[in-house]
């Protein structure tokens, strides 16, 4: 905070100026000369008690002056009030108990001392800065500006350059602060332009024109900003704000890392550092350091939230939702907190409490339709098709020509077998949105099923090629082809939908079938092969998942020999299965088995490692 001293004038003997901090300084005179001066009679007609006031208030002065000097505010708080009581007609006593008031950040009790010693003498021009900063400090934007005009038009007339840095900037954001962007930004440039290559005035410059969405304009300043100093944290905070606002999340996390470790007390940059690995669709990355932004700020519902969101997308619902209750009870009619808490409980299985949450959602905004399509969603969960319907049915009464909530209805139809109805709302899904994949692949499996071969064949063909990555797909699709009699077609879709999904055995069984019909027996008999070999594991790997469970059970009841038995028959059923070397571990190490327990653990590891 900027401290301007006061000014003292008429002094016979005026101690030299002590540099406080940038913009910050004092001058000191003697009292009983300058009481003197001010009083008709002088000194010799002060009677004894005004004498020792005069006195005591020349040793307060004095005293809070060295204060000020070792950066003791407390102690120069105590002098200077001391000053004030003794002489409260003195203005440069109320002018250094203001400036040291607004050091300390009391700025209320600032203004007041500062204001007294303004109307005592207005051509104070330390005690009016100090006023104009108090004012800035406040918000009293409208109150500053004033203050600032008249100094910055003094200081120009007497010298043609700008004002302090500080004073500056704090004028610049009145300005700004009340809409005369323009105003502030002319101002900020004015004191580039007289050679004062500042890295907090280019960060101020290029935050003005961040507000006014000039991503390249402001993207620069804050380059400048670094260039002039490496170490203005804001600086690199700010230029990776900007390149995520302007799409750049890539190239903004490196500032952002940066920002992070200058500014290590402040949450912001590791807010914004998950903001952008989020934007990367990253969010396992950006659950670190949204956390160590929760630990700086734990009471923040908005850090909360943004942690729950990554927390969500990072498939870890169920650590999200103690966040997302959380931040519900601070905010209870945040709508978007609702909804995505609500979401989490969906895909964690609790739809019957997301169902009363959305309903919430829905009265406080009746017109997101999103509402009612997770609603819906929530119902399907439930199997509950009439009231998802309802839901659904609701939300287009709302925007009709809403593509996804067609979709949505369709799919509730068809679940519930009404397939002309289910067709219906599909087609117009697609018609209204031609983009969207999920109308057209649910459209080629009803056609599929009502022997429309051709229909079902090209809106098939239509989903896979807007999202080719879709093995079940490319199975229908072989079968489509197979009714149409299309075997080279056939073989070409069930190859791809293997070589996306090489464990699932029923693409290897259609293939075999259509391959034998085209008389390729020997192709045929390998893909028979294959498919019965991952049968048999399948079977194997069922037992070893039941005895795993039972050992689990044994366990928990303290039968440790019965239990390793179950492990060891789990893994004779499925040698790869991670999870019962693990629970062999643990029922080793209840008996004192160290060692085969680190054996267990170790193929395990083997067996979860990235390379396996």
């Amino acid at each position: 905070m900027h401290f301007v001293s006061a000014t003292w004038r008429k002094c016979s003997k005026v101690l030299p100026v002590l540099k406080i901090s940038a913009g910050v300084s004092l001058s000191l005179c003697s009292l009983p000369y300058l009481y003197a001066m001010q009083s008709p009679q002088g000194s010799a007609g002060a009677t004894p008690p005004q004498s020792v006031r005069i006195h005591q208030a020349d040793v307060a002065f004095h005293a809070g002056y060295a204060a000020v000097a070792r950066n003791d505010l407390a102690s120069a708080l105590r002098d200077f009030e001391q000053v004030v009581r003794l002489m409260p007609q003195l203005e440069e006593g109320h002018s250094a108990l203001g400036a040291v008031l607004l050091q300390a950040g009391r700025y209320p009790a600032a203004i007041a001392e500062l204001r007294r010693s303004v109307a005592l003498k207005p051509e104070d021009r330390s005690a009016r800065t100090n006023l104009a900063m108090a004012y800035a400090a406040t918000g009293e934007y409208r109150k500053a500006i004033p203050l600032f005009q008249r100094l910055d038009q003094a200081n120009g007339a007497k010298r043609g350059d700008s004002l302090p840095q500080d004073v500056t900037l704090a004028y610049a954001r009145c300005l700004a602060g009340t809409g005369r962007t323009t105003e502030a930004m002319a101002l900020l440039q004015r004191h580039e332009n007289q050679g004062q290559n500042s890295s907090e005035i280019h960060d101020e410059l290029g935050s003005l024109y961040a507000q006014q969405k000039r991503w390249a304009e402001a993207k620069e300043e804050f380059r400048q900003a670094i260039t002039v100093d490496q170490n203005n944290g804001n600086a690199h905070l700010h230029l990776g704000v900007a390149m995520l606002a302007d799409g750049q999340a890539q190239d903004a996390t490196p500032e952002l890392e940066t920002a992070a470790k200058l500014l290590p007390q402040s949450p912001q940059p590791e807010l914004e550092l998950g903001d952008a690995w989020i934007a990367m669709g990253e969010d396992e990355k950006a659950i670190a350091p949204l956390q160590k932004a929760l630990a700086l700020d734990p009471s923040s519902p908005e850090t909360k939230y943004r942690l729950a969101v990554a927390l969500q997308g990072a498939d870890h619902e169920k650590e999200a939702i103690p966040l997302f209750r959380e931040v519900l009870a601070a905010r209870p009619s945040d709508v978007s907190t609702m909804i995505d808490l609500a979401l989490a409980l969906v895909q964690t299985g609790n739809a019957k409490e997301a169902v009363g949450l959305y309903r919430n959602a829905m009265r406080l905004n009746p017109k997101d339709t999103t509402i009612y399509q997770d609603l819906g969603s929530a119902y399907l969960q439930e199997s509950d098709l009439d009231d998802a319907i309802a839901s659904f049915e609701s939300g287009l009464q709302v925007s009709p020509q809403d593509a996804q909530l067609h979709y949505d209805l369709g799919l509730a139809y068809k679940l519930k077998d009404n397939v002309s109805a289910a067709v219906k709302e599909l087609e117009l899904a697609s018609n209204l949105d031609p983009d969207l994949p999920e109308p057209h692949y649910t459209l080629g499996i009803l056609y599929m099923q009502e022997g429309r071969f051709d229909d079902s064949e090209k809106q098939l063909q239509t989903a896979l090629q807007m999202r080719p990555r879709n093995a079940d797909g490319w199975s229908i699709l072989g079968s489509v082809y197979r009714q149409q009699n299309k075997l080279p077609q056939a073989v070409a879709a069930l190859t791809e939908s293997i070589q996306q999904q090489p464990d699932q055995p029923s693409g290897y069984i259609t293939l075999a079938s259509i391959l034998a019909q085209q008389g390729k027996r020997a192709e045929a008999a390998t893909y028979r092969k294959k498919a019965a070999d991952l049968m048999r594991q399948g079977a194997n790997h069922q037992r070893a998942t039941f005895a795993t469970n039972t050992a689990k059970s044994l366990m928990e009841k303290g039968d440790i020999s019965q239990a390793i038995e179950q492990y060891q028959d789990a893994i004779r059923d499925d040698p790869k299965y991670a999870e019962a070397y693990l629970g062999l571990a643990a029922a080793l190490d209840k008996q004192g088995k160290s060692a085969d327990a680190a054996a267990a653990r170790r193929s395990a590891d083997a067996l979860q490692s990235p390379s396996h």
